[in-house]
């Protein structure tokens, strides 16, 4: 008989946001008259900016003639796209060569599957409160991860420990899920102790479009030295509302290197683009077309009204837990609002009491990790209208 992989007994026997996804169908099925508001999965609502779609519905077009037909496309994707991504890196002052770009289906499969190329005895380092795929993934692999505490007293911006050693790091910044976002001065701390321990850091800059304060990174190559230590992951998942389209990139500087137990060094960018060639196919031609659209004049002026948009509702809530007196993180430079619960609350206590008092969905912050309990997770890429009203139903059963 075929064996499980036994690493897979080590993980939660559900993921946070299919237990969510329980607990809401099995309200809406017994009260189905019930209008629920969902602030919880960080999933757009927004449509694709227009120019986006012309530049897909082209990119079919351009399949139904034979001239000018397209097949397999390239594993790193086409260079008319790495070369717009390269372009808007130009526009915040970081220079990031088009092959050093590999274009992806998304930011959480490169997260999940880079981890095929480091070998099973690396030490794994992750922040805590932590998007679970990076947990996850490094558990199915058998690696050992360790946590570095982000909590109430650092901002929930954890800082390396020189007593503890890891050999690939994982950061987020803006963070999933506390909103929280690292300074140059930090970002400079971690690219040192990754030196120090000739480690990598892999970057997720997901929610960088976010960013509104100037002096906040939006890139790990932002900073100096990071170029021989870090890759970095992004999607345009939220910041072009590619939820459903699928479409990101890693960016993997030509000089980073790691090594076999001999001391062997192996160029990254090179055994990642191996891995993908045999396991991954390549983004299609129209939804490369569109993601290029998005780099455009014209695409990042109507991203930006999107973005605009879920910042509005951001600050909305932002001010809400201000008026409640509530603690929180997050809410700016991020769409993402990190509460602390009421009443001394569990953060599944509170996710049930939302739920059946007002109606609302959020996420509890200890399906994020042990530093997550007692806290909660509300999201800014809802409807307006339904966060004003989901708002206005906090307040008054706080205010009672």
């Amino acid at each position: 008989m075929a064996k499980i992989n036994e690493n897979f007994n080590d993980l939660k026997p559900s993921y946070l946001f299919a237990e969510i996804a329980k607990r809401v169908a099995n309200f809406t099925k017994e009260n189905p008259d019930k209008k629920v508001i969902r602030l919880g999965i960080g999933d757009v609502t927004l449509p694709i900016a227009p120019v986006v779609v012309e530049a897909m519905k082209k990119g079919c077009d351009e399949l139904g003639v034979k001239e000018t037909f397209k097949g397999y496309p390239d594993y790193e994707g086409y260079a008319f796209l790495r070369e717009a991504i390269s372009g808007y890196y130009k526009s915040f002052g970081v220079e990031v060569s088009a092959d050093e770009i590999l274009v992806s289906d998304g930011a959480k499969s490169d997260a999940g599957n880079i981890s095929d190329i480091f070998s099973a005895d690396n030490t794994v380092l992750v922040t805590d409160p932590v998007y679970p795929v990076y947990v996850d993934t490094n558990l199915m692999s058998g690696r050992k991860i360790l946590y570095a505490d982000s909590n109430e007293e650092n901002g929930f911006c954890a800082m390396p420990d020189y007593s503890v050693k890891a050999d690939i790091i994982y950061l987020c910044s803006p963070n999933n899920p506390t909103g929280a976002v690292y300074t140059k001065a930090q970002l400079e701390e971690w690219v040192k102790y990754a030196k120090a321990n000739n480690a990598v850091i892999i970057f997720d800059s997901a929610y960088e479009a976010f960013i509104t304060e100037k002096d906040l990174p939006r890139s790990i190559f932002e900073i100096d030295g990071a170029r021989e230590c870090a890759m970095e992951i992004c999607s345009l998942s939220k910041t072009a509302g590619f939820t459903g389209t699928r479409c990101g990139y890693t960016v993997i500087p030509k000089e980073l290197e790691i090594t076999d137990n001999d001391g062997n060094k192996y160029n990254v960018y090179k055994t990642w683009y191996r891995r993908q060639s045999t396991k991954f196919n390549g983004v299609s031609y129209p939804v490369q077309c569109a993601a290029a659209a998005v780099f455009s004049e014209e695409g990042l002026k109507q991203i930006r009204e999107n973005l605009a948009y879920y910042q509005k509702n951001a600050k909305l809530i932002a001010d809400t837990m201000t008026e409640l007196g509530i603690k929180f993180t997050g809410g700016i430079n991020s769409p993402y609002i990190w509460l602390k619960c009421p009443n001394n609350m569990g953060s599944w206590e509170f996710f049930d009491y939302l739920l059946n008092e007002i109606n609302v969905v959020g996420t509890p912050g200890e399906g994020f990790g042990e530093n997550g309990k007692g806290w909660f997770r509300l999201t800014a890429f809802g409807d307006y209208e339904n966060t004003v009203e989901a708002m206005n139903r906090l307040k008054n059963l706080l205010k009672k």
